[in-house]
């Protein structure tokens, strides 16, 4: 039996369809031993593509990773606008689609940038304390703040047929991938729902590198947790490190800032985010630079 305390890092889970993201924190834990396990950003399980799983200490991780970039695969139904703005909700309303195929293309272009998006009803966005989707299925529709997002890129588009199109999409987090093909299909003035959904990428985390389940249950029911388990250290490969003498250890332990004295890297400035390492170069946490110290914010150790 592997030692739980001994595993922190992260998994690059590939979802596939008709897994929710819980049941693959399910699997992930039972899988372990129970260890703590944490998702980095809910995909339905209608969708598939990257999910990565954070375990141990690793998951005190799980907001930064969520916060990253995202990129999707989506595929554009024009003609349908349903109840859940994907093509399983039930259907509102049906029009023709008359535009040509220059024009989809153009509208989907339309919306790189920021934009206000209104999140849909059925969704985890909570509002006085309920989820959207718990009022969704109660029947009731309530009126939801628009939240700004960022669509960075918008490539590969793609015509299925003359109302499927595919594209790839690079956006921000809180992006809702139904609500842009709904927002499309709405500029279109014929209606659009989402058809299928894959996340090819998660931060630094990428599809191909990613493991599916039944991978992932045969490696740990033989022991191969190195096979999969992603270090810390590589997670936060883009932060800049810093080493702490061992003369401070006494003073990390006990969560105190720490004296930029005690670093063997002096390049640092006031405001940096930074992680910090001991000298032999086990990962402490994530600190922030104020003033002369570098003061914890997310401890690892």
């Amino acid at each position: 039996m592997t030692d739980n305390n001994s595993i922190i890092g992260v998994i690059n889970i590939y979802k596939e369809k008709g897994y929710t993201s819980h049941d693959v924190v399910n699997i992930v834990r039972k899988q372990l031993g129970r260890i703590k396990t944490g998702h980095t950003g809910t995909l339905d399980p209608d969708a598939e593509g990257v999910l990565p799983v954070c375990v141990g200490k690793a998951t005190k991780l799980a907001d930064y990773i969520a916060a990253d970039i995202k990129e999707y695969k989506a595929e554009l139904t024009l003609g349908i606008t349903t109840t859940t703005e994907d093509i399983s909700g039930d259907v509102i309303e049906e029009k023709d689609v008359n535009c040509s195929s220059d024009d989809v293309i153009a509208a989907i272009k339309s919306f790189v940038g920021e934009y206000n998006q209104k999140p849909p009803m059925y969704s985890a966005v909570k509002v006085n304390g309920k989820k959207l989707y718990e009022l969704a299925r109660e029947g009731k529709e309530i009126e939801r703040k628009t939240r700004l997002i960022n669509i960075y890129e918008i490539r590969n588009i793609k015509a299925l047929d003359k109302k499927r199109y595919e594209f790839y999409v690079l956006c921000s987090k809180g992006t809702y991938i139904r609500t842009l093909c709904r927002d499309i299909g709405e500029r279109l003035g014929c209606g659009g729902c989402m058809s299928d959904l894959t996340r090819t990428r998660s931060g630094s985390f990428y599809i191909e590198d990613s493991i599916k389940i039944e991978d992932f249950k045969a490696l740990a029911a033989e022991g191969k947790i190195k096979e999969f388990l992603i270090p810390v250290e590589d997670v936060l490969s883009n932060y800049k490190k810093v080493h702490i003498s061992p003369k401070a250890e006494k003073y990390v332990l006990n969560g105190n800032k720490i004296s930029i004295s005690y670093l063997k890297e002096k390049d640092i400035k006031s405001g940096d985010k930074i992680v910090a390492e001991f000298s032999d170069k086990k990962t402490v946490g994530i600190y922030e630079v104020i003033g002369d110290f570098i003061k914890p914010i997310t401890m690892l150790i």
